[in-house]
């Protein structure tokens, strides 16, 4: 394993002695958001469904950044499941006595056209994307936020103008955004700031859980960014490590886009080839999609 150490834009130490919670821990988005956090010193909750991927990437972080073997725990937890939610935050409370940051990662969707969608389809990816944002914000919210302050950072997409072939996550990730902004008004008072990111197309290894007919789709998709590539995890990382910062003190009920420009990209207007399009990857346990292994290499 490369155990070198996560090369983020940000002052070491930025995390000392506080604690962040980060659901979907346990791969892509969420494990490069993980590293980052552990690098700046970071107490992590890292929750996901599975054990076993939660303690891989517990298992990375400790072999890079040994003084974290005392400040990781794991919660294995369907964020659907209210008793669940409550359960964990009550632990993550008791392992770490704070609760400074959440970061709603988890989530998971498939492509299917709105007319071929069952209702158990629907309320599963509904369940798991917007009902799990709620629940683990109002958890965090209420046993310790309320009281001391704080930060979350929910995830959206690029569902701008509608989110056709994935109409059940545009839908949720919609309800993700009323949420986010009803959010930081009600908790402002509280000190608690809620923001979200929105990404774009990213070269996750996430990419590949799709099906063969949906990669080709996105295989095609890097032409149409007027940055003309794929964004990187640690691209979105440093955004949402931004937003759980002392920096973003005054940043509440906002979405950072992190797509490359593409809802601006208009039908009338040809997009040039890219030349000097510098992407940023300071994750060098970062694994690149297998999706997007035989492309050329990007500009």
């Amino acid at each position: 394993m490369n155990r070198d150490r996560y090369r983020s834009v940000f002052r070491p130490g930025l995390f000392d002695g506080r604690a962040v919670v980060v659901t979907g821990g346990g791969s892509g988005l969420g494990r490069c958001a993980a590293h980052e956090l552990a690098s700046l010193g970071a107490r992590l909750a890292l929750v996901g469904r599975r054990l076993e991927k939660l303690q891989a990437v517990a298992d990375e972080i400790v072999a890079i950044y040994p003084e974290c073997a005392g400040r990781l725990s794991l919660h294995a937890c369907d964020i659907r499941d209210e008793e669940r939610v409550k359960a964990s935050v009550a632990d993550i409370v008791v392992a770490h006595g704070r609760i400074d940051g959440l970061f709603n990662c988890a989530g998971g969707q498939y492509p299917a056209a709105l007319r071929d969608i069952t209702l158990k389809g629907w309320d599963a990816v509904v369940r798991n994307n917007l009902h799990g944002t709620f629940l683990f914000s109002r958890e965090c919210y209420v046993q310790w936020m309320e009281q001391h302050g704080g930060s979350i950072v929910n995830m959206l997409a690029d569902m701008w103008g509608g989110l056709p072939g994935m109409g059940h996550s545009g839908a949720a990730r919609g309800g993700v955004l009323l949420l986010t902004e009803t959010a930081a008004c009600e908790w402002g008072h509280a000190g608690v700031r809620v923001n979200a990111v929105a990404p774009g197309w990213i070269a996750s290894a996430g990419i590949d859980t799709y099906d063969e007919d949906y990669r080709n789709v996105l295989r095609g998709l890097r032409s149409k960014v007027p940055l003309q590539r794929f964004g990187t995890e640690a691209e979105l990382s440093s955004a949402v490590v931004w937003l759980l910062s002392e920096a973003a003190g005054f940043v509440s009920g906002n979405v950072i886009r992190v797509d490359g420009g593409v809802p601006t990209a208009r039908h009338t207007w040809t997009l040039q080839p890219a030349t000097r399009s510098f992407p940023y990857d300071g994750f060098p346990q970062y694994q690149p999609p297998v999706t997007f292994s035989d492309l050329p290499s990007e500009p």
